[in-house]
């Protein structure tokens, strides 16, 4: 399960690219890529848990600046401010957040030290997403760690931010946040629903439900997972594009789908997260899997074409962390919330 991941990380992170299987170092390291690794890291049960976490846990670190930002890109030994942006902050406050938690004291640690250089910049993001994975963190915060329950009012604020986004922009016809769809669509309606298992609110409750019956009513209309693709997006009022298909947004719906269940226990949720899992196995547009038994990697996108070939770490590690997390609630672990990819 775990041998591409440990082919892509070396003393420094989780590289970003590879040439097909073979890790390209020459493309660096991203805090976004190393987010994702270590929420998959520290919920692993082998050997290399440890060294892994502390590797990733350890790049989030050295890119975060006294400010509270972080630098999102490393290259050639020096961290570069072009990939910069808020959602890059809000996936690496998420991380620290639920990271805050583990029960390993140095991980523990760093992560606390993070949340305390950043908690300034998170709670003022005001892109749709960032403000989704902050708020995702605050309410892993809340719910597992009491010295951070003074954090529910602006928890409750960010919720409110999404739902005035929603109340703007909603039609009859187009129940969405925005004019249109991107990437990691659910992980909007996913930080609502894992509000309201905290609040009990049922306007957040509302919005969530609106938003991903949208969502995935879209996106499941052939009997599989057909993802927003890539190329031109999906504009409000106009036709859904197909290609390319990428593995993050996979990992998206069955989190945010495995959310939902988890907060309001109903049923259809957790079928819906198992049909978008299917996804990565072969039920798709393309009847092609994309996962790579021989490499145990994740080929980047669907193409036209079939799959691209290359098993980066965006893809590998928003597989990893979705499949973890879907076994978990398989196997009845109790969770209140769940991260975002």
């Amino acid at each position: 399960m775990y041998r591409h991941l440990l082919r892509m990380t070396d003393s420094t992170g989780i590289i970003q690219f590879s040439d097909k299987s073979r890790p390209l170092k020459s493309s660096g390291y991203t805090v976004d890529d190393n987010a994702r690794a270590l929420l998959v890291a520290i919920n692993m049960e082998e050997k290399e848990r440890e060294r892994l976490s502390r590797i990733y846990a350890g790049f989030l670190e050295e890119a975060q600046e006294d400010s509270g930002i972080w630098n999102n890109l490393k290259l050639e030994d020096r961290f570069l401010p072009v990939l910069n942006s808020e959602d890059c902050i809000g996936r690496a406050f998420m991380a620290a957040s639920f990271a805050a938690g583990s029960d390993l004291e140095d991980i523990k640690q760093a992560s606390q030290r993070m949340l305390r250089k950043s908690l300034g910049k998170a709670l003022n993001v005001q892109s749709p997403r960032a403000v989704a994975y902050v708020l995702l963190g605050l309410v892993s915060l809340i719910n597992n760690l009491k010295i951070y329950s003074r954090l529910y009012p602006a928890a409750k604020k960010l919720a409110y931010r999404l739902v005035k986004s929603y109340d703007e922009c909603h039609t009859s016809t187009w129940r969405w946040f925005e004019e249109k769809l991107t990437y990691c669509n659910a992980l909007l309606p996913h930080s609502l629903f894992a509000f309201y298992a905290i609040s009990g609110d049922r306007k957040v409750l509302e919005v969530a439900r609106n938003t991903l019956r949208f969502l995935t009513d879209s996106l499941f209309k052939k009997g599989y997972l057909n993802i927003v693709g890539n190329r031109g997006w999906w504009q409000k009022e106009s036709e859904m594009p197909l290609y390319d298909q990428q593995p993050v947004d996979a990992a998206s719906i069955i989190l945010a789908c495995l959310q939902a269940f988890l907060s309001t226990g109903e049923r259809e949720y957790a079928l819906k997260a198992k049909v978008a899992y299917d996804w990565y196995w072969g039920k798709n547009i393309n009847e092609i899997p994309l996962i790579n038994r021989e490499t145990q990697g994740c080929h980047d996108a669907l193409t036209p074409d079939g799959v691209n070939q290359n098993q980066g770490a965006e893809a590998l590690v928003s597989f990893l962390l979705a499949h973890q997390i879907l076994k978990e609630i398989e196997g009845r672990k109790e969770m209140v919330s769940i991260p975002a990819v």
